[in-house]
């Protein structure tokens, strides 16, 4: 029987009312910079999932330069840290939509199927409740494209490989965008944490996953495994954002770092 997962963080990590929701997307959207001319759509995202008034701006930066790509996206793999529930692998949930307070989103069943055939990846719901890693994204993504299906993937003890073949599997080409869930450092001092966030910026830059220790990310097993695969595909990373809740919301002595990045094919190439 189809059933949808309904919204557990609306109301704490962002609103739960439609129209206050659209609002405040609508002004992180607007206030972030004006993306550069882009000849060519991103593969994929790298963006933060802490509750908007923290981390609103920082992925605001990076979903809006899907703008000029709206109706080119029917596909988004979405991969984040489990925070709730420990288990090995990748989970997958049996929801045929997600809702938020911006409507449904349908899961990519046919996604979900290929993804299920990977030893690394099971259906498992009890991951999915109460998590927020990826809830967060979905009303950027309802904002910013149209006409898309998920899959949804929550990843607990597994290893950068295991995210890089469910990547291989589920790739695909123009018509699928990979968003990665995941914060930077937590709970530093603001100087500590822009350092320390400046040193992962750099690794993630390099294309280099076993640079990035369990304190400096944590989705950093998710981040690794698009980190292979960038290497593999011969993508290009931007750094479109790197602060932290000190420069967002919140006092300096204890801060969570934010950084959005952005993968895209060399120019003169098109993504496969």
């Amino acid at each position: 029987m189809d059933w949808v997962r309904t919204p557990d963080v609306a109301g704490l990590f962002y609103p739960a009312d439609e129209s206050a929701l659209s609002r405040l997307l609508a002004s992180l959207l607007k206030e972030a910079p004006a993306p550069p001319i882009q000849p060519l759509p991103p593969k994929a995202l790298i963006v933060p999932h802490a509750g908007y008034v923290y981390s609103g701006p920082v992925a605001a930066s990076a979903y809006a330069r899907l703008h000029s790509f709206r109706e080119r996206f029917r596909k988004v793999l979405l991969l984040g840290p489990a925070h709730r529930v420990p288990f090995r692998g990748l989970a997958a949930s049996s929801a045929s939509a997600f809702e938020t307070p911006l409507g449904s989103v349908p899961v990519d069943q046919e996604m979900r199927v290929r993804a299920l055939a990977l030893p690394s990846v099971r259906l498992l719901d009890q991951a999915h409740e109460g998590e927020h890693s990826l809830e967060v994204h979905l009303p950027f993504l309802q904002t910013v494209l149209e006409g898309f299906r998920i899959l949804p993937l929550l990843v607990g003890e597994a290893s950068h490989e295991d995210v890089a073949e469910v990547l291989r599997e589920l790739w695909g080409g123009e018509e699928t965008l990979v968003v990665i869930s995941s914060d930077l450092s937590h709970f530093l001092s603001y100087e500590r944490a822009a350092r320390l966030d400046e040193s992962t910026a750099r690794s993630i830059e390099a294309l280099l996953p076993e640079e990035i220790r369990h304190d400096q990310a944590c989705g950093r097993i998710p981040l690794g495994g698009l980190l292979i695969r960038a290497r593999e595909e011969g993508l290009e990373v931007e750094r479109v954002d790197l602060r932290n809740s000190g420069d967002t919301a919140g006092p300096r002595d204890r801060v969570v770092g934010y950084g959005s990045f952005l993968f895209t094919p060399p120019a003169g190439t098109t993504a496969q």
